[in-house]
Parts: C-alpha cells; sequence; structure tokens
C-alpha cells in the first residue's frame, strides 16, 4: 500500500506464474484496529473483521490486476493452481473458527500465507514487506515487529522454504 508502482508489479508478475496470492487488510485492517481501540471490542470479533478486509484487499487486487481471480476457500486455490491460474486468496471462510488459528492480532497474513502454504503443500512461502528486511530468522523477524507474534509457530510447521523480501527486493520478485 506504501508503494502503488511496486503492489502493481507485483502483482503483474504474479498473474504471469502460478501463485496464491494472500492480502493484508491495508487501510481495512487499520480501520478495524481504530474501531477497535475507540469501541473496545473483543481480539475474537477484530480477528474476523480483519479477515474480511483481507478479502476486500482480494478484491482491490483483482480490481488492479484483472488477471487474477479471488479464490474464498481452500479448494478453491488448490484448483485454480492445479488448473496454472494465480489468485488472490479471500480467506473470509475462516471466520467460521479455525481450531489451529488463533483469533487475535497475533495471526495476520503474515501467519496466514504460512498456514495457506503449509495446507497446499507449497515448496516456498514469500512475504512481500514494505520495510527494509534484514535477513534473520522468524523469531528475530517477529521480535522486530517485521512479522506478526504467531509467525514463529506457523514458520515451524511448514516444511517448506520462507521468503522474506522488502522494497529493496522489488527486481526479484518474479
Amino acid at each position: 500500500m506504501t508503494d502503488s508502482a511496486r503492489l502493481r508489479t507485483l502483482l503483474g508478475d504474479c498473474a504471469m506464474i502460478n501463485v496464491a496470492i494472500v492480502p493484508g487488510g491495508g487501510p481495512f485492517a487499520d480501520a478495524v484496529r481504530t474501531a477497535q481501540s475507540a469501541l473496545g471490542f473483543d481480539d475474537a470479533l477484530a480477528h474476523r473483521l480483519a479477515l474480511d478486509a483481507m478479502g476486500r484487499m482480494a478484491e482491490v487486487f483483482c480490481c488492479l490486476e484483472p488477471r487474477l481471480t479471488v479464490a474464498a476457500s481452500l479448494d478453491a486455490v488448490a484448483d485454480a493452481l492445479a488448473q496454472s491460474r494465480s489468485v488472490v486468496w479471500d480467506p473470509t471462510a475462516l471466520k467460521a473458527g479455525c481450531p489451529d488459528i488463533p483469533e487475535s492480532w497475533a495471526v495476520t497474513s503474515d501467519s496466514l500465507a504460512l498456514w495457506l502454504a503449509t495446507r497446499l503443500g507449497a515448496e516456498r512461502c514469500i512475504l512481500e514487506k514494505s520495510a527494509p528486511v534484514p535477513a534473520a530468522d522468524p523469531q528475530a523477524l517477529a521480535a522486530a515487529g517485521l512479522v506478526d507474534a504467531a509467525f514463529p509457530l506457523f514458520a515451524a510447521r511448514y516444511p517448506g522454504r520462507i521468503v522474506v523480501r522488502g522494497p529493496e527486493s522489488v527486481s526479484e520478485a518474479a
């Protein structure tokens, strides 16, 4: 969101390869944080609203890159990938609850990307961040606030390779 040109480049590159995109909640998630702070509702509701925020960003991504489509379930993502189509995952189906995903701000799109990559059997999970990313392990990234607090736990469960890149890595996007 902080670099529209980079976002459009990444989405365009993703449309040309076989990939599932997990969007962050962007300004919609920020609105949830603001509303929670002002109104004091619990983290479980905030988590479910943040999933809605991610779904809205999925729609925005598809508007910015029309070659992408939204997939609203794990099966729909897997089917699209099996057909060599890139998709943007709308995780709102998780609002019904998932025993291995805590309903709190400790879990954001960072951990959900690893959760989806694990379910899909993906050999690599790439996170694109808006801030520079030092080479670091999941614990250090979480301690630095570059990923969510649950990320190290989800990373420990993911058997594939995790790549976390910042804006300096845009040339490596494809």
